[in-house]
């Protein structure tokens, strides 16, 4: 009883400390209710106007698909899922196959258009910046602009990425907009990016309030440069990022975040992640942790959007199994990659639930389709003790919705992979960093390479979003090689072939469908995309 009662404890303590960082910069509500004739005037005004761009990024994902989630289910990481009697839409997404499920012509008509929300949001703050009276502190106007500006540019990648050709708003309105071409997609993120890391100050992360958590930096405006150049010159085989970026520039932005933003790995990868630690969680904003998308525990269906919608989709289906929490069954773990794994890779289990391994007493494969006795860890659900979802603790039993863990989009590991990658003196040292927190002391030496550093990213970054767009920019052909195959799951605990067809993804060039209620409304302005 004594040890219950100490890990029962132990939990509290962890769940008082993951819900308690949630207080801060995004707690301030947006004002939506206020007209050009009496707002944007003041440093105040504009404050609250950049907390409604910060809360337009939250709820990009709150309905239809989430990113992170068709990321993995796109990548040879992960299969649909989800229920055995739902539809087929994931598996049209897995499969790159409209037939599959040819309703299912909106599946992502919800982000489309709280992209564009989120979108609107910010172009309206960044268009009212020279009306604002911003008084005696030069600096506040150049930070809230590139907040502002790089909030845009991450919401331009995510859709261009998504879709490849879409329209480009720089401004406020709502006309009916033709699609841009790629490359005038990225002046715009590349722009945007440049100026915030440029006009941000140096604040490293010792010196980062905690209650800023979550904000945008000079770092993570650093960080996603890199990313955003190393898929725009893979996907697109070009020298240079749109003629602003190039090269060295790149590898420079990468080496200041290392050098002098002060983050550093958490010592222990488990602890990066609620579900693979429990009471050793490192907490959200820790040192690794360069740009989060923060939610909290307070959606409810009255308006409030708060919470991290899409994290159910990736749960145990249906089923609750301490400490993992029920959902729906998306992101059915391919064999393959928990196959990757060396033994000794504390990744393997900290990333990956092994229903077998883990002795878990997982009794409802009749309701799940492509079941392979694997789920995701890092994003899963979960329950206490006590059999309760952990919304549940904070007062909330909508556990759908109410779900809280960050989503964390940029990672230092992953600045320092990336700056190896780009031929950094120091390559070989950052790639033996990020091995030997994962191998402790099964590491040996592992020479630097294109394909080790393809390898180690796809162990590292699993179930993060990351991924599929790290095949797609080694050339659409070769990720399609990657991911296409023909395997056995388990639909409805009946054994069902699997099959992923190499020239769905050429032909759609690995782009996704635009809503067709999108099409229809623009006139025929919008044209679909090749395969869709």
């Amino acid at each position: 009883m004594k040890t219950k009662a100490i890990k029962i404890y132990t939990l509290t303590i962890f769940l008082f400390a993951m819900g308690s960082c949630k207080k801060g910069f995004l707690d301030t509500e947006p004002i939506t209710t206020v007209t050009d004739e009496n707002f944007y005037k003041t440093p105040k005004d504009a404050f609250a106007a950049l907390v409604g761009c910060y809360d337009g990024l939250q709820v990009v994902w709150s309905e239809g698909v989430a990113l992170p989630v068709a990321a993995e289910v796109m990548s040879d990481n992960t299969f649909g899922g989800t229920g055995n009697s739902d539809g087929l839409g994931y598996q049209m997404i897995d499969e790159f196959d409209k037939s599959r499920s040819p309703s299912d012509q909106n599946l992502y008509e919800r982000n489309w258009i709280l992209y564009y929300k989120a979108l609107y949001r910010c172009n309206v703050l960044l268009s009212k910046m020279d009306q604002i009276a911003w008084g005696s502190d030069p600096q506040l106007r150049k930070t809230y602009e590139s907040e502002t500006r790089f909030l845009r540019a991450y919401l331009l990648f995510d859709m261009v990425r998504l879709w490849g050709n879409i329209p480009l708003l720089t401004v406020p309105t709502a006309e009916n907009v033709p699609q841009a071409s790629p490359d005038e997609v990225y002046q715009v993120i590349a722009s945007d990016l440049k100026f915030a890391a440029e006009n941000m100050q140096s604040i490293p992360y010792a010196a980062q309030a905690v209650k800023d958590h979550g904000r945008v930096t000079k770092y993570a405006a650093e960080a996603l440069l890199g990313r955003v150049f190393l898929f725009y010159t893979g996907y697109y085989n070009k020298p240079d990022l749109v003629g602003q970026v190039n090269k060295s520039q790149a590898l420079s932005y990468l080496e200041d975040v290392i050098t002098a933003g002060g983050y550093g790995l958490v010592e222990d990868f488990a602890h990066l992640w609620p579900a693979a630690s429990v009471a050793d969680f490192a907490g959200e904003g820790n040192k690794e942790t360069i740009f989060s998308i923060r939610y909290t525990y307070t959606s409810d269906y009255n308006g409030n959007t708060d919470g991290n919608h899409w994290m159910i989709m990736t749960g145990i289906r249906e089923q609750a199994i301490y400490p993992y929490g029920n959902g729906w069954g998306a992101e059915t773990v391919n064999p393959k990659l928990w196959n990757s794994y060396a033994a000794a890779d504390t990744r393997k289990v900290a990333s990956i639930i092994s229903i077998v391994d883990e002795k878990l007493n997982f009794t409802n494969q009749a309701g799940q389709r492509e079941y392979t006795g694997y789920y995701a860890k890092k994003y899963s659900p979960m329950i206490g003790e006590d059999g309760k979802p952990l919304p549940e603790s904070f007062g909330n039993n909508l556990f759908q919705i109410g779900q809280f863990q960050d989503y964390v989009s940029i990672r230092y590991a992953d600045v320092l992979l990336m700056a190896a990658e780009l031929g950094s003196p120091n390559a070989q040292t950052y790639f033996n960093t990020v091995r030997q927190r994962a191998l402790q002391g099964g590491f040996t030496p592992l020479v630097i390479s294109p394909e080790n550093i393809v390898r180690e990213r796809r162990l590292e970054f699993a179930f993060e979003g990351i991924r599929y767009y790290d095949l797609l920019r080694l050339g659409v052909s070769r990720a399609a090689q990657e991911i296409a195959e023909t395997t056995t799951v388990l639909n409805g605990g009946k054994s069902a072939q699997k099959s992923i067809n190499a020239g769905n993804i050429i032909l759609t060039q690995g782009l996704q469908q635009i809503p067709y209620t999108q099409i229809t409304l623009s006139n025929g302005t919008l044209k679909q995309n090749n395969g869709w």
